[in-house]
């Protein structure tokens, strides 16, 4: 994997990890369900007014937006608003990485190497060490949601690497397209519409900024960077970056919200690096650089 990619993998990561500090500010201002519609609401309007649709199936597109739109965003902000902390989301999310593998496994054949594995376990160990620190004290209904976001990562990345080398930025624009609707119904259904009137009533300068930032450095430029990543490499290779996730995640809901980083959690994002390491050592030996040109 050339330099300047790994280097696009990390700026995602750090913007990632900030997100989590973003959702929590933004679940705290609207119903869950709606701040996520609002998110893939900016993020596809006006974009797709300028951005032609990407050279995929339709059902792909689609099956990006409701993967990554809505389940996996209805499912983390409930589970960020029923009391699961931004940090510890940002670890427990990143069980994609591991449902990535399988489902890539399974759907589209590719076998990860016994370093991938290995480093994935690595990894594993290190998320495990530092969940140890909070799951004692975390319901199990928001720390199972956060499951089931990400198994629904998961299928988005496996649906996007399925696309092969399209155009990123219209594919993400254009599935993203698909959330709004089905959230915007969820929300009126669950949340009533008098939580929704109250909500966008009270709509600040500050709500502006939060959404901004899940709309656009969050949602378009890191999905479209994820998605032309995963287009040039095998998923096993992109998807354990998200590993690094809860690294970033952790320390900003420690310098934001206050949450707490201990040596045991310090201890844990070692092995998440060094899982990572052993991950991309072997892919450097056995993946010829894909160029830019």
């Amino acid at each position: 994997m050339p330099i300047r990619h790994v280097l696009l993998a990390l700026l995602v990561v750090a913007i990632w990890g900030f997100n989590f500090v973003v959702i929590k500010l933004s679940v705290e201002a609207f119903p869950p369900i709606l701040a996520a519609a609002l998110r893939f609401l900016a993020a596809a309007f006006p974009a797709v007014l300028f951005v032609r649709p990407p050279k995929a199936p339709f059902v792909l597109v689609l099956g990006f937006g409701l993967t990554f739109g809505v389940a996996l965003y209805g499912f983390l902000n409930l589970a960020i608003a029923w009391g699961m902390p931004a940090g510890l989301s940002s670890l427990v999310l990143q069980t994609q990485a591991f449902f990535t593998m399988l489902l890539a496994f399974v759907i589209l054949k590719e076998r990860p190497s016994r370093f991938q594995v290995a480093g994935a376990a690595v990894a594993f160990a290190g998320i495990a060490v530092i969940g140890s620190e909070h799951v004692a004290g975390t319901g199990l209904v928001p720390l199972g949601m956060v499951l089931m976001a990400a198994v629904s990562w998961g299928l988005a990345n496996v649906l996007t690497k399925k696309a092969g080398k399209v155009n990123a930025v219209a594919f993400t624009v254009w599935g993203v397209l698909a959330a709004p609707l089905p959230l915007l119904g969820l929300s009126l259904l669950t949340e009533g519409w008098p939580a929704i009137a109250g909500a966008v009533g009270s709509f600040s300068w500050g709500d502006v900024a939060l959404i901004a930032f899940l709309a656009y450095p969050a949602t378009l430029l890191g999905g479209a960077i994820w998605s032309w990543l995963l287009g040039q490499h095998p998923a096993s290779v992109v998807a354990p970056f998200t590993l690094l996730v809860p690294i970033t995640g952790l320390a900003s809901g420690y310098l934001v919200l206050g949450e707490r980083v201990t040596v045991v959690e310090i201890g844990g994002a070692l092995l998440v690096i060094l899982g990572l390491i052993v991950t991309l050592r072997r892919a450097r030996k056995s993946e010829p650089p894909i160029r830019l040109d």
